[in-house]
């Protein structure tokens, strides 16, 4: 029912401003742009959703290898500790534990297409086991809050961008944006399992968050020493080596189970081809509706006001000019993107608007794309409390990001 309200409002408010711009400027090309706009957002869904289907096919052939040579049923005893209070509601030893255990990793690895396709698997995974088909699970709910808070412990496709734009150390933001994202994560965490009533103050809980802390400081004293071009090369290697290494695992595990590896990977690849499918319709929906928003210049009119605002308020403006990245994120990827590339060119890639745009992009990931994708492949229609704590993990990520930033940058 969210989704629907929030889908609706991005119409409206692009009507509106569009009526306005037509009347009162007098842009008689408005509603061509918004055309315009709706039919390169539809074919930018379906382009999306046909290139998500060969690497759904191979990922979803892997898994299904790994799940039969027993891989994944180790994967979910293994996180077992910290995964039954993270999701108390899904049985032991059960799929989808390795699964969500596989996606995490893969993003935190910044290893996108990797993690959509195990994402979705775990949707699968923990769609047999709702009572209500159309609503979502609270399992559901803490997935898709970890998903939509971007823990990111190697954002190399970042520092790639960054290098590509000019910038003489693209792996500057490499510290603030681990910060900012663990940040985004523990506050998204908290918040859904204060609504689910689960007790964080467990040794699993506190394990896994103060691992992370004590991990993030021995990264900052080693990162300190390295280069920025030894940054990118061991972050580019470690993640593509560890990766190559899962597939070689799930293969040589499959003929040591004696199981017919080729077979298990076509059946795997058979679902990942009808799951792509199936996203079509959710992902044209609300890229179209994203599309409108932007074109309108709605997002236009939220920073000019907030630049005002804050300028009456006599606080420093320096970071508004890299807050459409911030906001674009959680509606658009590839709008986020473009928005991150265009502060790079206007201000400079190692500027302060250019990094903090940079960090915005890692901090946070999209969320309303990954309700519409993960929900819209199991039919959820009811999402319940998922984008409230998804975008308060948003916020705790971009709040956090302009803190560091300020710190590290200015």
């Amino acid at each position: 029912m969210v989704l629907n309200y929030i889908w609706i409002s991005f119409f409206v408010i692009a009507f509106i401003i569009s009526l306005l711009k037509l009347f009162i400027g007098g842009d008689f090309s408005v509603f061509t742009d918004l055309m315009n706009s709706v039919f390169a957002s539809a074919k930018l869904g379906f382009e999306i959703s046909l290139g998500l289907t060969g690497v759904l096919a191979l990922w979803l052939g892997f898994m299904k290898i790994g799940e039969r040579a027993g891989i994944v049923g180790a994967l979910a005893r293994f996180a077992s500790p910290l995964f039954s209070k993270l999701f108390p509601d899904l049985p032991k030893d059960h799929p989808a534990l390795g699964a969500i255990f596989m996606n995490l990793s893969a993003n935190m690895l910044n290893l996108d297409n990797a993690a959509t396709p195990l994402g979705l698997k775990a949707m699968k995974e923990m769609q047999t086991l709702n009572d209500k088909e159309d609503t979502a699970s609270n399992p559901m709910i803490m997935f898709l809050v970890l998903n939509a808070s971007g823990l990111t412990l190697i954002p190399i496709t970042i520092m790639v961008y960054r290098a590509q734009m000019g910038s003489t150390n693209p792996a500057d933001i490499f510290i603030p944006l681990m910060v900012s994202t663990f940040a985004a994560t523990l506050v998204g965490v908290s918040y859904v399992c204060f609504k689910q009533r689960i007790n964080m103050l467990n040794k699993a809980f506190v394990f896994f968050f103060g691992g992370i802390s004590l991990f993030l400081l021995a990264l900052i004293f080693i990162v300190s020493s390295m280069s920025q071009e030894l940054i990118a090369l061991y972050s580019s290697f470690g993640a593509n080596f560890l990766l190559f290494c899962i597939i070689m695992t799930f293969i040589l595990q499959g003929l040591r189970k004696k199981i017919n590896v080729y077979d298990a990977f076509v059946e795997g690849a058979k679902e990942g081809f009808s799951t792509a499918i199936s996203i079509i319709p959710y992902l044209i929906a609300m890229l179209v509706a994203v599309g409108l928003f932007r074109t309108s210049g709605a997002m236009d009119f939220v920073i000019d006001g907030i630049s005002f605002l804050l300028a009456k308020l006599d606080i420093d403006t320096s970071f508004v000019a890299a807050l459409p990245t911030a906001f674009m994120k959680p509606l658009s990827g590839s709008g986020a993107r473009g928005m991150m590339l265009d502060a790079m060119q206007t201000y400079g890639a190692d500027s302060f608007v250019g990094r903090l745009a940079s960090v915005f992009q890692g901090a946070t990931d999209t969320t309303f794309y990954l309700v519409a994708v993960y929900y819209g492949a199991v039919n959820i229609k009811k999402t319940r409390y998922t984008i409230s704590g998804a975008l308060l993990a948003d916020l705790a990520g971009v709040v956090t990001a302009i803190f560091v930033c300020y710190l590290f940058f200015s």
